[in-house]
This record gives C-alpha cells, sequence and structure tokens, in this order.
C-alpha cells in the first residue's frame, strides 16, 4: 500500500462539495447494501454510570466538571433494561460508562453473565481504558463486543485533547481487545479544534490498517464546561463525507448513525443512514438518569422514556425504504 497515495486520495474525496459529495454518498449507498443489506441493525444502549477520572477537553463527562451530578446504575436497574431491550427484541445491548475508577471488574462480569443466560442478545461494552485482566475477565464473561474510540489517530493531536492520557496506552488497549476475540470498535470526532483532512484521511487509513468490525463517526459538539466550550461545531457535510468514505473504503463494517448526528440543528441521522451507516442506537438508560450523562449539550431523546425511541426507529427507516433488522 503506498500511504502517501492513498492520504492523497482521501484528501480530495473528503474535498468534494455539492453534487460531487452527494455522488460520493450514493456509492457509499451501494457499497452498504452489497455489505450489509437493507435491514438497519438496533443496539440498545444503557449508560450506566457517569463518573469518569479522565480529563478529555472535549466531554461533559471530564472529573473537572464539577457543576455535573454523578449516578451508577444499580446491578437490578441494568438487568431492567436489559429486559426492555430484549423485549422489544432487540439483540445487542451496549452498557456504556464513563471511566469510571470505581467500576468493579468482577460485579460487571457478573451483571455480563446474567444478561447472556437470560436473554439471546450480544453484549457491547465501552467502559474505557483497561487493564488487559479486565478485559479477558469480561470476554470470559460472555462479552462479545468492545467499543473504544481512538477520536483522533493523530498523536499530537491526541495528546492535545487528553489531559494526563497516553496515546500509547490507547492503542495498547485496543490491541489488547482485539488479541482477546472481540469485535473490536473505534471511532472519531469530526471537527475538532485542529484536525485537518489530513487528519481525517490518516484516521481512516488508520480503520482500515486495523480492520475494526465497528466504527462511530460523530461531530465535535462543544460543551461549555470543557476547555473547548465556545468553539465551532463540527460541519454534518464533513461527517458525512468521512462516514461514507469509511464505508467505501472498509466495506464490511458496522456504521452507526450517532445520536450525535441527531442532536445538531436537526435529526440528521437519515442522511448518515443514506451515506453508508446501518446501525442506530435507541437509549434504554432508566429516565432519571439520561439527562445526566451529558458528554455533549443537546443530545436527542433525552426527554423520552427508556426504548420509547425504538418504535420510532422503524419509521424512520420505512421513510427511505430501509428495515429494522
Amino acid at each position: 500500500m503506498n500511504t502517501s497515495k492513498n492520504l492523497d486520495y482521501f484528501e480530495k474525496i473528503l474535498s468534494l462539495e455539492g453534487e460531487e459529495a452527494r455522488k460520493l454518498y450514493d456509492r457509499a449507498d451501494e457499497v452498504r447494501r452489497r455489505y450489509a443489506g437493507d435491514k438497519i441493525l438496533l443496539r440498545g444502549l444503557v449508560e450506566f454510570s457517569n463518573h469518569c477520572a479522565r480529563y478529555c477537553y472535549y466531554c461533559g463527562l471530564n472529573t473537572a466538571n464539577a457543576s455535573l451530578e454523578r449516578y451508577r446504575l444499580t446491578r437490578e436497574e441494568i438487568l431492567e433494561s436489559a429486559a426492555r431491550i430484549a423485549a422489544d427484541n432487540i439483540k445487542t445491548i451496549v452498557l456504556q460508562s464513563g471511566e469510571d475508577p470505581a467500576l468493579d471488574p468482577a460485579w460487571l462480569a457478573e451483571i455480563i453473565k446474567e444478561i447472556k443466560s437470560r436473554h439471546n442478545m450480544a453484549v457491547t461494552l465501552s467502559a474505557g481504558e483497561r487493564p488487559r485482566a479486565d478485559y479477558g475477565l469480561w470476554r470470559r464473561s460472555g462479552a462479545d463486543r468492545y467499543l473504544l474510540k481512538i477520536e483522533t489517530s493523530d498523536k499530537k493531536l491526541y495528546d492535545s485533547l487528553h489531559k494526563g492520557m497516553s496515546f500509547e496506552n490507547r492503542l495498547r488497549c485496543l490491541q489488547d481487545i482485539k488479541d482477546l476475540g472481540y469485535e473490536a470498535g473505534s471511532g472519531i470526532m469530526v471537527g475538532l479544534p485542529g484536525q485537518t483532512l489530513r487528519n481525517i484521511a490518516e484516521d481512516i487509513l488508520f480503520f482500515k490498517e486495523w480492520k475494526f468490525d465497528m466504527i462511530g463517526i460523530g461531530p465535535f459538539i462543544p460543551h461549555e464546561k470543557t476547555e473547548l466550550a465556545g468553539k465551532p461545531a463540527g460541519g454534518v457535510e464533513m461527517v458525512l463525507k468521512t462516514l461514507a468514505l469509511t464505508r467505501i473504503v472498509m466495506g464490511r463494517v458496522n456504521l452507526p448513525a450517532t445520536t450525535s448526528l441527531g442532536s445538531m440543528d436537526k435529526d440528521y441521522r437519515i442522511e448518515g443512514l443514506k451515506a453508508g451507516a446501518n446501525v442506530l442506537m435507541p437509549n434504554y438508560t432508566p429516565d432519571k438518569y439520561k439527562v445526566l450523562y451529558e458528554i455533549y449539550p443537546n443530545k436527542r431523546c433525552i426527554s423520552e422514556s427508556a426504548g420509547t425511541c425504538a418504535p420510532c426507529m422503524a419509521s424512520l427507516a420505512a421513510s427511505i425504504g430501509r428495515l429494522v433488522a
């Protein structure tokens, strides 16, 4: 692979505008149909803790945000959420949290086992950077997938956004996840301050080289309680072009139309589905906690009861001639 030529080509594609950009979306939609079909996969999301020890300059859960009311779901609340997801015939639960220093790996392992014994569903975890032993325990307990977003594959940019964190350790965690047999997921934010087209091109090449099974791509949305408050949000068109090019380059990969894409000046998830995405993630976090998982402001669907957006996703899918799997 001629890396330089690939990056130059990716930059050129990401620069497309107007009718040429729409052709890119159409091409990505064709590739999506070939590899993933017309069925949209649903993943039931449960945000089980908003405690976080990290200081990421873009995230409202960062440890320096003293104004945020923190919570942790109980075992019973998580299992009740899993039951609601199963009742809606959704085949994957996503257990997501901040990097909670009080998370007991054995406690989560028992919950994973219980979910797997009660329901015919896959378990996806997204709990940040952990020791390899924790990843191994959760994998042996039945966890199927792990999502750890790189946010940017450029070390210099990564270091500028993550106080006290290590880019090398992030890569170590991703390698552990793959080595242990998880379906591995990662992803980026588009529109981060300091991010260039070359950075995004490098991110797409990074996805391909690591052969991820799922990739989350969404816009940067500034949060007033972070270092990046007041910075401009990422542009919708650049998110869609990144999503489309990732689909074309990766082929068989699961790409969500992210909640963040639906939380801008309007809901752009339909546009995401038309540009190569094949996954939606209805939120099953218990009602009183949803508003507290504020990684960015004005998050979509936080006022609805847990799971009520799942039926509307069938309507959303039907509006573009697609089906919910």
